[in-house]
């Protein structure tokens, strides 16, 4: 009994070592976790790369950059998006060294908080009209002083249709309607809202739109689809005329013709400069970098991508195989810029675009309710869809306006119902029966596709824009591409399908889907409302 009673204590002294020898063991531990994980995120955060974020539209000048770049040993990487989204990434708190802009303008978008330095001007670029050369003959447009008045006129007698990018994600497009408003408006000194609400000016721009066979959310497919399709005229960077004409010469194909109106010219002058993060060492990588551009080999190199390096005036001592005065590229002309209105003023303007002036749209959703889509795919697809058919959208201006019209077209085994609305603003029925509707079942993509370009064969498509927005996270296995290309054939009428991939889609069966109607594939697997928003610009 009292051997017991001296083991007790000493057992509650080993006790009490164990316990303290365990909590300085996993206080160690803890620290040294925390050593390491805060080093492997500030490894994350900043492992010496230099990160730009640029304009879509500058894109093409990524390879002067980075090669550059390499040469003095930089790691260096690009991010593209639409310049208001590249805002809204700014002003969000998301980390980047430097911003390429398109145009200045944007960069009065952003909070005080966002410390932008060093801006200057790379190169301009003109927005312009490229016409096929035969039809600006037929319009009397070559070798002639020309207005946008003459222009509109030549779309409302129904005598000119044009692709552009859309205003409300890109700058070309945002540029060249905001050149639009300011000349038909008689060229004010400064744009103001009271201008908006003139209804002369509104009832101008639509019948201009009503000419816009396609709208696109990106300059480089714009390029695309003009290449690809049959279209006779296109609202684009006079840098994107002169790559077009390229590849058409090359083709042994009839070029575009450059229109010039002489009462105004939307001008972007594609700013780099600098976020400033306190780092120094990126600070001078950025100054070097922003040195080069604006070094005369830089410059040259701009050129040669059809960029305009001069400023304010003329130049005759151009490289004419680039600016080619047969294509209708004249530099030897002082181009009258057009002044861009307030911040303000910008974003009513954009506003009243997406839901007064545009040219209506028709389009058909085709949502895939799989059973693969069960559980998560399926919360985030009509997730998508809220955003996309609420006022949410006018977040980002891809709002649906009144005169919109909306299909949506569920599938999986079968093609179901279609479920329509001929107001684009009245949509409450249509997402009570996406958010009732549940997965199961395989995949008929191609033939949910199919009905779709049946719905939409009918449809007068000088009153609407159409498209089908195409969502699957699986591969097709009811129904085939040749069905769907006999029906798409069938109708002899041009309407893109655009795919959004998602899970374990197949990329070459929408590639297919693809390249039969002149769209595009979006990849929606990281972020499926991101996705749908970019098509929405598309469409």
């Amino acid at each position: 009994m009292n051997d017991n009673k001296n083991i007790k204590p000493f057992s509650i002294f080993v006790g009490i070592f164990i316990i303290l020898f365990m909590i300085v063991s996993f206080s160690s531990k803890s620290t040294n976790n925390t050593k390491t994980n805060n080093h492997d995120v500030n490894v994350a955060k900043d492992d010496g790369t230099f990160r730009i974020i640029a304009s879509q539209e500058n894109k093409s000048m990524e390879e002067v950059v980075t090669n550059y770049a390499q040469n003095k040993g930089y790691k260096i990487q690009f991010e593209y998006a639409g310049s208001l989204e590249i805002m809204q990434k700014l002003n969000k708190g998301e980390k980047y060294d430097a911003v390429w802009l398109s145009n200045s303008i944007w960069g009065y978008m952003l909070d005080s908080s966002v410390k932008m330095t060093n801006s200057k001007c790379t190169n301009i670029s003109p927005v312009i009209f490229g016409i096929k050369k035969s039809k600006a003959e037929e319009l009397g447009f070559v070798g002639k002083t020309v207005y946008t008045k003459d222009i509109v006129k030549a779309i409302q007698d129904g005598k000119l249709k044009f692709s552009m990018s859309n205003p409300t994600v890109t700058n070309s497009g945002a540029s060249a309607y905001l050149g639009l408003l300011s000349t038909l408006a008689g060229n004010p000194e400064v744009l103001t809202k009271e201008h908006l609400e003139n209804e002369e000016l509104k009832n101008n721009l639509k019948t201009l739109f009503s000419g816009m066979e396609r709208s696109s959310g990106d300059e480089e497919f714009l390029e695309e689809l003009f290449l690809n399709g049959n279209y006779e005229a296109v609202v684009a960077y006079e840098s994107s005329i002169i790559n077009i004409n390229q590849k058409l010469q090359a083709k042994g194909e009839e070029t575009l013709y450059a229109i010039y109106p002489i009462d105004g010219v939307s001008i972007s002058d594609s700013p780099f400069a600098y976020i400033d993060n306190k780092n120094t060492d990126k600070k001078e990588i950025f100054e070097d970098i922003q040195s080069y551009i604006l070094s005369n080999e830089g410059q040259k190199l701009l050129q040669q991508k059809g960029k305009r390096t001069w400023y304010g005036g003329t130049n005759e001592n151009v490289d004419k195989s680039i600016f080619n005065p047969d294509w209708g590229i004249d530099t030897s002309k002082y181009i009258s810029p057009i002044k861009y209105p307030s911040t303000e003023v910008i974003k009513l303007a954009l506003n009243m675009y997406q839901t007064e002036l545009r040219k209506p749209v028709h389009v058909v959703f085709c949502l895939d309710y799989s059973g693969s889509m069960s559980g998560e795919g399926e919360k985030q697809l009509k997730s998508a869809m809220d955003y996309i058919l609420t006022e949410k959208a006018s977040n980002d201006f891809i709002q649906f306006a009144e005169n919109d019209k909306i299909d949506v077209i569920p599938f999986s085994t079968n093609v179901k119902d279609t479920w329509s609305t001929k107001n684009g603003t009245q949509t409450a029925e249509l997402l009570e029966k996406i958010n009732t509707n549940k997965s199961t079942g395989t995949t008929a993509l191609h033939l949910a596709c199919a009905k779709a370009i049946d719905v939409l064969k009918d449809e007068d498509m000088n009153k609407y824009n159409v498209s089908v927005v195409l969502m699957t996270d699986g591969q097709g296995n009811v129904g085939t591409f040749q069905t769907l290309q006999y029906e798409y054939k069938k109708i002899n009428k041009q309407i893109p399908i655009y795919s959004i991939m998602f899970g374990d889609a197949m990329e070459s069966q929408l590639k297919e889907i693809a390249n039969m109607s002149n769209g595009k594939i979006f990849d929606g697997k990281s972020d499926l409302v991101k996705a749908f928003k970019e098509v929405r610009g598309y469409n």
